[in-house]
């Protein structure tokens, strides 16, 4: 973690010192007159979220454009882009409020490259200072920064090629990343998921020379019962339905959901949150193989549906159904699901936008929560007209229809529905366009993985702990 420090008087030791430019504001009071001078002059020129340099006195102004009013993680995380390379960075953060000053500390980790054991980088900023109000001074920023590290550690794992990271390695990290929280860690090897009747995860893992796993992790903090279920496919080729060449770029990505269930577990451990949590991380390697679930094959899921497989890239709802289904067995309060489901989230949503459909009250939950977390997530239907196109004629159901090209992301959801109770308090959301920055970096996302709803899942969480 970066040495960040509160201070109310900027010190002579940092070079770089960013500065907000709103509509309303174009100054800081504490400037010296040169530098407010070169601030009026070119401050306007700042665009949102980005930094125009002004050479100062003594520092490098960084005028970071915040529109019309600012927002503070962003804020924090454009300084932070803008300063690669440069030893110290001083933050004006003397108009924010306690709140606004937590938002800053979770950017500016937030705000950073992230760290990749593959490639050399530049060197890292090794002090920030944020200056605020000196009534603020005392102000514990240490759980702001924890998220922010666990959030991190999740596009640290997230960005990790196949060839490092499989089933069982995955679930090594768990339990490592756990070590001395409050959490207990139980993994079910293939001879257990056997036993346990999981035919989804076995069904998609058994083509891959790397077994699949279950990792079930749970927090014991009294109150209500959180249930989340992540999708951990730590590489994805399509299975027999083969994907093309391209496509399969980027699909060590497709664990995405595992790893945010993760991260969303260790940082409400490590808040001592008063709810109980129980997380199903379904992790398998979708390869193709001899060993491989062939098209019209045939698979039984842990609460005993049958599902004929048409198409077996269509495999995360199969995993996420035996997550689902233990969920649904053991009554808890709420689930929620987190996938990088379908490729059709981000025909109807962009990339930016995460698809949330369900019943019950944990959909309003999750809305809420990601209001307040500021994360971009869009309520999606379940039309009934859709259910019927599932239908099998040799099992229960299928994983897909064949053909059909509309309404992807719904369709999927009405598969996992099938997997919890009608009047469960359920939420699916599927991740598939925001989990993977492709583009520039923006707001607090880095190029890569970009560790969406992993704020969302906690503010929810908490928001159960103190209802």
């Amino acid at each position: 973690m970066q040495n960040i420090t509160l201070t109310s008087t900027r010190t002579n030791t940092f070079t770089h010192l960013a500065v907000p430019k709103t509509a309303g504001n174009s100054e800081a009071d504490w400037f010296e007159s040169s530098e407010t001078d070169a601030l009026l002059k070119y401050g306007s020129s700042a665009k949102l979220e980005s930094a125009t340099r002004v050479p100062g006195a003594d520092v490098v102004l960084l005028v970071i454009g915040c529109g019309d009013a600012i927002n503070y993680r962003n804020y924090a995380a454009a300084a932070v882009r803008a300063s690669k390379g440069i030893a110290h960075l001083s933050i004006d953060l003397s108009q924010a409020s306690a709140e606004e000053l937590l938002l800053a500390a979770e950017g500016c980790l937030l705000g950073m490259d992230t760290p990749s054991k593959y490639k050399k980088s530049s060197s890292d900023l090794l002090a920030i200072e944020l200056v605020v109000d000196e009534k603020l001074l005392g102000t514990d920023i240490s759980e702001s920064l924890n998220l922010a590290s666990r959030i991190v550690q999740a596009r640290q794992i997230i960005n990790t090629p196949a060839n490092d990271l499989w089933p069982e390695k995955l679930a090594e990290i768990c339990i490592t990343a756990s070590s001395g929280l409050p959490l207990e860690i139980e993994v079910w090897d293939e001879e257990r998921l056997a036993k346990e009747n999981c035919g989804g995860i076995l069904g998609v893992g058994q083509g891959s020379e790397r077994p699949p796993r279950l990792i079930k992790m749970t927090y014991r903090g009294g109150g209500k019962h959180l249930g989340l279920v992540g999708k951990g496919i730590t590489f994805d080729t399509g299975g027999l339905s083969l994907k093309p060449a391209e496509s399969m770029v980027g699909m060590k990505y497709d664990m995405a959901g595992a790893a945010t269930v993760m991260a969303a577990v260790l940082a409400i451990a490590e808040q001592k949150l008063a709810l109980d949590v129980t997380a199903i991380l379904c992790v398998a390697e979708n390869m193709p193989s001899g060993q491989a679930t062939r098209p019209g094959d045939v698979l039984t899921m842990r609460n005993g549906k049958t599902v004929e497989v048409l198409n077996t890239d269509a495999e995360g709802r199969l995993v996420m159904a035996d997550g689902l289904s233990l969920l649904t067995e053991m009554n808890v309060d709420h689930i929620v699901d987190v996938a990088t489901l379908t490729g059709a989230a981000t025909i109807a949503l962009g990339n930016r936008y995460a698809g949330v459909m369900g019943h019950g009250e944990a959909v309003s939950l999750i809305r809420t929560a990601a209001v307040e977390s500021d994360e971009l997530m869009w309520e999606m239907p379940l039309p009934a007209e859709l259910r019927p196109l599932l239908d099998s004629d040799l099992a229960d159901l299928t994983n897909v229809k064949i053909g059909n090209r509309a309404g992807g992301m719904l369709i999927a959801g009405w598969f996992l529905s099938e997997f919890v109770k009608p009047e469960a308090s359920w939420a699916h959301l599927d991740i598939a366009g925001p989990a993977n920055n492709d583009g520039g970096p923006f707001a607090s996302t880095p190029k890569g993985a970009s560790g969406v709803a992993i704020r969302t899942l906690v503010q929810m969480a908490k928001n159960l702990s103190s209802s």
